[in-house]
């Protein structure tokens, strides 16, 4: 599985870095940036509280 952005619905607003810091960063147009390439079953939770808290339902697990 892996964390996949719809970098033009973001809107930089920056909850999923302050939810799940360790799996996004946001990149120099404050457009969110997953860190990882293949998400690890520990991470699973932290990246679905991310994705409830994107406010333009930017995100989403492949």
């Amino acid at each position: 599985m892996r964390i996949v952005v719809d970098r033009e619905g973001c809107g930089g607003h920056g909850r999923c870095v302050a939810v799940a810091p360790e799996l996004f960063d946001l990149d120099d147009d404050g457009i969110s940036l997953p860190l990882v390439d293949e998400l690890a079953t520990d991470q699973e939770a932290a990246a679905k509280d991310a994705i409830a808290n994107c406010p333009q339902s930017a995100i989403r697990i492949d």
